[in-house]
């Protein structure tokens, strides 16, 4: 017997519609209220609508949404196919109905002047292919634990560098075809080319123009490298992604988050790293207690790193080696030396100061809470505006600016309560204020902490621990920041920062039962406070914190 499909069934003017459509052999079956359909063999021969993109009345009637008047090209025209770029461009056409074209370069796995690719930095060139090599540098952590709980090995597990690149570039490859079929079926038009604008409603792209009522500019950032003598001779994140060969031994310029993961992948390979920082403490603007807790454990694993230095110059010896030179040492010995000293925006030569849009002293567009530049038919999101740069805020920069720009709704970005993670190893999840930022903002702050040995090291004997952290408005009684460094941390903080969004009390994550034995059952069960904070009036407190609330 063929196979059939059930549907939900609600007026009878369907059924007379099926009726007249389908053969006699191909009849409707009625049972209970549903449909019964023959065979999808049957169905396929179905006469189908002519295909018609549908338009919101909303989105015609916009100032700024899909033009009927034919006067443009393109209702808008995206520049870069970055996660900002993508998600707004296939929503405007998809929810909208606006006729979008996309421009981006060819794909490489190191970006260049020519070259780009379908997905943007963390797709190819950021948070996927590192959290591969991620994932790749941790066996050797989990080989030294198996032995306490009785693994032997014959011989020592040997890494292949050039398998896992491969198996890398294969997956990129992969993810951007995955992007292609998603602008197709979004039927946005995609160009290939690098684009530039020429006036506020044109671009060009490899010498053609095209034009649009709105220009969405989403390109992304790149690596940024001090101007030393030697420079040349260092890396920067994107080729430490694809190097031919495994560094023997490597110098890590940089204390923030690209540094300390790239840190943490090399150690696990078996490279000796050596991570050289200008402050005193690695991750600036990170939780203070955070700070100091991931570089011990980082030290534990082999290490080392140099405070308060800055690099002056790379050199390179007769057999080929680098050596760093500081304001105050220098080191050889490194096969490579590289630079992870922050990001710029890629607003180079797109044609921006010629068309009158504002930028900031490090190149980023400015724009205001809609994500709107200085000319009114240009937008930006994503990397380039250096608001908050991550790609699930691109993600939501790009769709508020869809409901602003076609769905007359005009929406601002939320940035409040943003989680984040470092995949460090351990890695560092976080949500909301750190404790430095809620004593400044609320005054008088209880906090809870928890250091821990975890269940796994017991048996493992490494030195392993865990940190959690609680951060609440004593007034309120109101979780304001929570903070994990240990294994899973951007796991755990990603459930845990839903309850910081939806301004949960520390009495909520008291009443939650814990999940046991885990590590993440301590969040709902630490009841004491570390230390208690009191700087401000509760009258200045309340005021704050409702004040907060009504926004």
């Amino acid at each position: 017997m063929a196979a059939h499909a059930t549907l939900p069934f609600s007026c009878s003017s369907t059924l007379q519609t099926l009726s007249r459509t389908l053969s006699p052999r191909g009849a409707l079956q009625l049972r209970r209220g549903f449909l019964r359909l023959p065979s999808h063999a049957a169905l396929t021969r179905l006469p189908r609508p002519c295909c018609r993109r549908h338009v919101s009345a909303s989105a015609a009637a916009s100032p700024n949404g899909a033009s009927a008047d034919g006067k443009y090209d393109y209702d808008l025209f995206t520049i870069g196919a970055g996660s900002g770029g993508v998600r707004a461009s296939r929503f405007a056409s998809t929810l909208h109905g606006a006729r979008v074209a996309i421009c981006e370069m060819p794909f490489a796995t190191i970006a260049s002047d020519e070259h780009g690719g379908l997905g943007g930095t963390c797709v190819l060139r950021g948070c996927v292919p590192k959290k591969l090599l991620v994932y790749g540098s941790k066996y050797s952590h989990e080989f030294e634990e198996s032995r306490g709980f009785g693994w032997t090995y014959e011989t020592e597990p040997k890494h292949d560098w050039g398998t896992l690149i491969a198996n890398k570039n294969t997956e990129l490859q992969r993810l951007v075809g995955i992007y292609k079929n998603i602008l197709n079926n979004a039927e946005v038009t995609l160009i290939e080319g690098r684009g530039k604008i020429v006036d506020p409603h044109t671009v060009s792209v490899n010498g053609k123009l095209y034009t649009a009522k709105n220009i969405l500019i989403g390109v992304g950032g790149r690596p940024s490298m001090p101007d030393i003598p030697g420079i040349e001779l260092a890396i920067d994140s994107d080729a430490a992604l694809d190097l031919p060969s495994k560094p023997e031994k490597i110098a890590i310029v940089g204390g923030g988050y690209i540094a300390l993961e790239f840190a943490g992948i090399f150690n696990g390979l078996k490279s000796e790293v050596h991570v050289f920082i200008r402050q005193k403490k690695v991750l600036r603007g990170f939780d203070e207690e955070v700070r100091d807790f991931v570089a011990d454990q980082m030290a534990l694993r082999g290490i080392t790193f140099h405070s308060e230095q800055s690099p002056q110059a790379v050199t390179k010896s007769n057999d080929g080696l680098l050596s760093l030179k500081t304001n105050k040492e220098t080191i050889g010995g490194f096969s490579h030396v590289m630079f992870a000293t922050g990001r710029r925006p890629n607003t180079k030569n797109l044609g921006l100061e010629d068309v009158g849009v504002q930028m900031d002293k490090n190149g980023a567009i400015v724009v205001d809470e809609y994500s709107r530049t200085s000319v009114q038919s240009i937008w930006a999101v994503g990397d380039v505006t250096n608001r908050v740069n991550l790609t699930p805020v691109a993600l939501m920069e790009g769709g508020a600016f869809v409901k602003t720009a076609f769905g007359n709704e005009p929406t601002k970005p939320d940035y409040r309560a943003i989680p984040s993670a470092v995949f460090s190893q351990p890695p560092i999840g976080q949500v909301g204020l750190t404790e430095e930022q809620a004593v400044e903002e609320y005054g008088d702050v209880d906090v809870f902490v928890a250091n821990f040995r975890p269940l796994k090291a017991t048996l493992s004997g490494l030195p392993d621990r865990v940190l959690m952290k609680i951060i609440v408005c004593a007034t309120t009684n109101k979780v304001v920041g929570v903070h994990m460094c240990g294994d899973d941390a951007p796991e755990i903080i990603q459930g845990i920062a839903i309850a910081v969004k939806a301004g949960l009390t520390k009495q909520d994550f008291d009443a939650t039962i814990g999940i046991h034995p885990t590590s993440a059952e301590e969040f709902v069960t630490m009841r004491n406070a570390t230390r208690k904070i009191r700087k401000k009036s509760t009258d200045q407190v309340e005021s704050k914190d409702e004040a907060v609330a009504k926004q």
